[in-house]
């Protein structure tokens, strides 16, 4: 034998020397685990029961399982927190590199959602349970049926309980109140504190027809229209209307459009916003969004001189759709061509 093969043969025989450690060690490992189904657990102590007979239990290095009635391990004791929920998940927590976080497991230690929660709370809205868990990086709230199945498209910043057993949730500048019945969640309540032009407003809707038309993000989307619109308006710039949903032919006028006499406008207050139903020239249903605003105006009177003069106008801004990918404007304006302009003395 060559010194050039002996070389790889002894290369070859610490291989095969560091493969049989590695696969002895796995197999002494793996034979310390419990095998699920089969082995009795160390259990020191039986905790919560489900309606099935199922039971979380501490085993001796304070960690949590769970047995089935029989008591055969269905779920290793490897958990921090487990908890029954009203379906067929449990809440359960563990450590995740260095942080204690919170999901799901079904009742074989399967993950159903993610852990990636700091918490996971359960509350009550009337007859309806939910779960409100609590993202580790971003402090959000998601909100979760009984089955865990999520509520909306988006998750909240802030959540409560109203003293009328409403569910509370706000995103951003905007709070939404939703009371629950046999169909779920139904919205009761929607206020968003908007501003245009440096001027702040309450857009809130509480009619209950408005409130079972339009979701909130449909009505966000009429409430960035109508600020859009208002500074339009007043500026004549119309790059502020570039990211508003419109029809092709939409009509947008500018405040007081062919008042020559007007030097200056300013917006002073925004008051009494609303949205109603309107029935357009079409006999198509359309959504309308009132705003009052308080303008203050420079103009030149009759002998030339500068006068102002302040007083509320109203403008309205008519959509169509009703939905977030539907709901587009048709026309925003304001009512009145000029301003009440005081009589000239003979």
């Amino acid at each position: 034998m060559t010194k050039h093969m002996r070389l790889i043969v002894s290369v070859l025989f610490i291989v095969i020397i560091i493969l049989t450690i590695a696969i002895t060690r796995f197999y002494s490992s793996t034979d310390k685990l419990p095998a699920v189904g089969n082995t009795q657990p160390s259990v020191v102590k039986k905790l919560g029961t489900d309606a099935s007979g199922n039971r979380i239990f501490l085993d001796s290095n304070g960690l949590y399982g769970i047995i089935d009635s029989n008591s055969r391990l269905t779920v290793s004791p490897e958990w921090h927190e487990i908890s029954f929920t009203d379906g067929d998940l449990c809440i359960a927590s563990k450590r995740v590199r260095g942080k204690k976080l919170y999901g799901c497991i079904d009742h074989e230690g399967n993950i159903e959602v993610p852990f990636v929660y700091s918490s996971i709370d359960r509350i009550n809205i009337k007859d309806q349970t939910l779960y409100i868990a609590k993202t580790f990086d971003t402090q959000k709230n998601v909100v979760y049926d009984a089955d865990f199945t999520p509520c909306f498209s988006r998750p909240w910043d802030e959540y409560s309980i109203s003293n009328n057993n409403e569910l509370v949730l706000t995103f951003g500048n905007a709070v939404y109140k939703y009371s629950a019945n046999s169909n779920g969640l139904v919205l009761a309540n929607a206020l968003i504190r908007g501003q245009t032009m440096k001027h702040s407003y309450d857009f809130e809707i509480i009619s209950r027809n408005r409130l079972s038309e339009l979701t909130f993000s449909a009505i966000e989307k009429m409430d960035h229209a109508v600020s859009s619109y208002i500074e339009y308006a007043f500026t004549g710039d119309s790059t502020v209307l570039a990211d508003i949903d419109a029809v092709p032919s939409a009509l947008f006028l500018t405040l007081f459009p062919e008042d020559h006499q007007i030097i200056a406008k300013r917006l002073s207050n925004i008051s009494d916003v609303s949205v109603y139903s309107v029935i357009s020239d079409d006999n198509l249903l359309h959504y309308a969004v009132s705003v009052t605003a308080g303008i203050s105006v420079s103009y030149n009177n009759n002998e030339g001189k500068i006068q102002r003069l302040r007083g509320s106008h109203k403008a309205e801004i008519v959509f169509e759709g009703s939905s977030v990918n539907s709901l587009r404007v048709v026309s925003a304006q304001f009512k009145d061509d000029k301003p009440n302009y005081p009589k000239q003395s003979a």
